[in-house]
């Protein structure tokens, strides 16, 4: 195995005012798998791994590396796990090719050697890509307090990154941490507005933040489809109970989810006097 903007009212409007703003279906809301359903889809893929099979491989790296990555955006990771390993024995193991292995071994279930691989990356000029995918593994395995210490690593290596910040919200929602999601989800969503697992996961945080009527519009007009939604909301209870949870944690002096977080709560915090309206926020989808 997926998750807009403001200005100053008083800081309780302004906080439930973000949220009219911002989407990890994890982490992506849930972990972000590639998936395409159909026959349309299903006919590309085994076309393309026909061919794949067919052909004699590119007679270059990077054209090599080009069908192994056209492999894996159609889903077909186990079949470019067997092109890397033919990839490797011909050219040498390369930090693109660690990539693409790291990231089929995650999405054929093997963590731990996807692990590994990643961590291979860490000194090199992946290392974004590499603290994302061990942030997806630890999220995957339910440790979304892990998973966001990773996840805002990735995104202060790649600030402009929409789907790294929208995976950071959503892993800082499902530790407990509603309030140190919204940023980087606003900022996610205004980089990628039309990117649905973002919106989705701008839905989550309305949900979360106590704004029922926020998400329900959000959803509506993006015409979310009701399993969407349902994943949405069944998330929504998950971050519920772990803001609880850390809640207890902290009373009994106990670290709680929100104190493994990169980002302190504080820092968060300060900057809720700076939202702008929930109208404008919802409008910007539509445009």
């Amino acid at each position: 195995m997926a998750l807009i903007r403001i200005r100053k009212y008083s800081s309780r409007r302004a906080a439930r005012g973000a949220c009219a703003a911002c989407a990890f279906v994890l982490l992506g809301a849930c972990a972000s798998q590639q998936s395409g359903y159909g026959v349309g889809p299903q006919a590309e893929r085994q076309a393309l791994l026909q061919q794949a099979n067919r052909d004699p491989a590119p007679d270059t790296p990077g054209m090599y590396l080009g069908l192994i990555d056209r492999m894996q955006s159609q889903g077909l990771y186990f079949a470019s796990l067997a092109h890397i390993d033919a990839y490797e024995k011909q050219y040498g193991a390369t930090p693109d090719s660690i990539l693409l292995r790291a990231d089929a071994l995650r999405m054929t279930g093997q963590p731990e050697a996807s692990a590994s691989a990643y961590r291979q990356l860490l000194p090199t000029p992946l290392a974004a890509r590499a603290h994302r995918g061990l942030g997806l593994i630890e999220g995957a395995q339910g440790d979304f307090g892990l998973a966001a210490s990773e996840l805002q690593q990735a995104a202060q290596l790649a600030p402009t990154d929409a789907t790294v910040l929208s995976d950071l919200g959503y892993a800082r929602l499902r530790a407990g941490d509603v309030a140190g999601a919204r940023v980087p989800l606003m900022k996610a969503a205004e980089l990628d507005s039309a990117n649905p697992k973002i919106v989705s996961n701008i839905a989550l945080f309305l949900l979360a933040n106590g704004q029922p009527a926020e998400a329900q519009a959000l959803m509506n007009q993006q015409k979310l489809a009701l399993d969407v939604r349902a994943a949405i909301r069944s998330d929504a209870a998950k971050v519920v109970a772990a803001g609880r949870g850390g809640a207890r944690s902290g009373a009994t002096g106990l670290p709680g989810p929100q104190s493994r977080m990169a980002a302190p709560a504080g820092t968060v915090a300060s900057t809720q006097n700076t939202m702008e309206p929930a109208p404008r926020l919802l409008q910007r989808f539509a445009q």
